[in-house]
């Protein structure tokens, strides 16, 4: 029986490698041996076969202890050393892949596109489950208010799977929500991935959010805006009513506070609501009202020569 080669040398780096250059070095030889890409190539399949040995043994601390002070008679079962190691394969792992694309693979060595199994006293090897990503519509009013929202989800084998969702009040259009455990099941008796919803909040007419605050418009009538008075204005708490100053221009703001959108991280903080002021011009008057306002106009001329002079 030849003599096994040295681990290092099987994926070429130095003994002095540290964790990050040993990965990258069995990315690279994985994926240039890897069966799949070398359908029939049994040199391959054995290069890809020690090259995983080495990394198995190479990117786990205590195994590499054991390695660098005994090197192979640490695993080949016939020391005291051997502990975690299956006998007869030399704690050898195989990987068998979901799907053929080598750049999904190899993008993450430890991603959701293959599992990993043992060869250990027939047992799987413990791994948590992979998260599940997933977009949730929901309406205004869910995401000011908050409350439970009941979802389905299909899986990949037209499996319909309800749950209830508890929708934080104050949440936005970009955040998540994760459901812990509802994800890809674990293996080996590990934990199940979660599962993460991407919010998207829909909008209200008559209101534009930034934040926990609200963007409102109110139309007074232009008598109100010269003389003053009240003017009634909807919150998504309810209706309010404001006091209207005399002489108001278009355009000034009115703050409501208090009447904007709770803090989804602090429940006791609420935004504000921000109410621009749009002044009414009158389509249509009537042959009295003209005749006022014509004199109206003729004393406002009047006031302004008199102050000029």
């Amino acid at each position: 029986m030849s003599q096994k080669e040295d681990y290092y040398n099987t994926l070429g780096i130095s003994k002095t490698a540290d964790d990050a250059t040993i990965k990258k070095a069995y990315r690279r030889l994985a994926k240039q041996y890897h069966p799949d890409t070398n359908a029939g190539n049994t040199r391959a399949e054995q290069k890809f076969k020690e090259i995983t040995e080495a990394y198995s043994i190479l990117s786990d601390p205590e195994k590499r202890k054991l390695y660098d002070q005994f090197g192979h008679a640490a695993f080949d079962g016939n020391s005291s050393t051997e502990q975690a190691n299956s006998s007869g394969n030399n704690g050898f792992y195989e990987y068998h892949f979901e799907n053929g694309n080598m750049d999904d693979i190899f993008g993450d060595i430890f991603g959701n596109f293959f599992y990993q199994k043992r060869q250990q006293n027939g047992r799987a090897f413990a791994r948590k489950g992979a998260d599940i990503q997933a977009n949730l519509h929901i309406t205004f009013e869910e995401a000011a208010f908050g409350g439970d929202k009941i979802i389905t989800l299909t899986d990949d084998n037209s499996q319909a799977q309800s749950l209830k969702v508890h929708i934080p009040a104050g949440i936005d259009t970009g955040n998540t929500i994760r459901l812990r455990g509802k994800g890809s099941l674990g293996t080996g008796g590990d934990e199940n991935g979660d599962l993460l919803l991407h919010i998207t909040a829909g909008s209200k007419s008559g209101y534009e959010r930034k934040g926990t605050d609200l963007y409102t418009t109110l139309q007074i009538p232009y008598t109100t805006a010269v003389f003053g008075g009240e003017a009634r204005v909807q919150t998504i708490h309810g209706d309010v009513i404001c006091k209207i100053h005399a002489g108001i221009q278009s355009g000034c703001q009115i703050r409501l506070k208090g009447k904007g959108i709770v803090s989804m991280k602090n429940p006791s903080i609420l935004g504000d609501q921000y109410v621009t002021v749009q002044i009414q011009v009158p389509k249509y008057l009537t042959p009295e009202a003209r005749q006022k306002l014509k004199e109206y106009e003729q004393l406002c001329h009047q006031s302004h020569h008199g102050n000029a002079a």
